[in-house]
């Protein structure tokens, strides 16, 4: 599928990836907007604590080595069309 249809599913909840990458068991998956108190650096020494921010929506990766981190498409990643969605039974416990 396409990087668009791709996109499609990761706003409906689900996570893709692409069948070529090499490491095992990476994915990714829509991190929704939220709004919190700020209470912990790395934020408590931008903002004071207990003011009110907006956390903007976002695309988490989990990695191979199974961190999670923010992912940011590349020119070869948007204009390939290998992607697939991933199972849940392939996710294991942290989205399920």
């Amino acid at each position: 599928m396409t990087f668009g249809e791709a996109l499609r599913l990761l706003k409906e909840g689900k996570k893709v990836r692409r069948k070529n990458w090499n490491g095992k068991d990476m994915f990714l998956f829509l991190v929704p907007g939220s709004t919190f108190k700020v209470n912990r650096p790395p934020l408590l020494g931008i903002y004071p604590e207990g003011t009110e921010i907006q956390y903007h929506a976002h695309i988490d990766m989990k990695t191979a080595q199974g961190y999670i981190i923010p992912w940011l498409a590349s020119q070869a990643d948007i204009l390939e069309e290998d992607w697939e969605e991933v199972p849940n039974n392939e996710t294991g416990n942290l989205f399920d």
